[in-house]
């Protein structure tokens, strides 16, 4: 897995819960996923004792890969600031309803 810098830099993605937690973000562009989603689809039935610092440790690791700004903190959670149209399946899906349309 991989994503891409606003600057277009190809930025590997390693590790199954950093892939799993970039995953549930941009599966939710935009909106703020509360920490204990996040949990729940990072670690499911297995989380690690003090989740939440796992989960600020793992954000961290994320917005060192991407960039500062490219996760947000917000109300209880963190929000993916990329545009919808930065995430494949969402440009996808909206060019799908496009053609469809069309």
């Amino acid at each position: 897995t991989q994503a891409i810098r606003p600057d277009g830099t190809a930025v590997p993605v390693g590790g199954a819960r950093l892939r799993a937690l970039l995953t549930v973000l941009a599966l939710r562009t935009g909106r703020t996923v509360p920490v204990r989603v996040l949990v729940d689809e990072v670690w499911g039935t297995d989380p690690p004792a003090d989740a939440t610092g796992a989960l600020q440790a793992l954000v961290g690791r994320l917005r060192r890969a991407l960039g500062a700004d490219a996760v947000a903190s917000a109300e209880g959670g963190y929000r993916l600031t990329a545009a919808a149209d930065d995430i494949d399946l969402h440009r996808f899906e909206r060019l799908t309803g496009e053609g469809l349309a069309a």
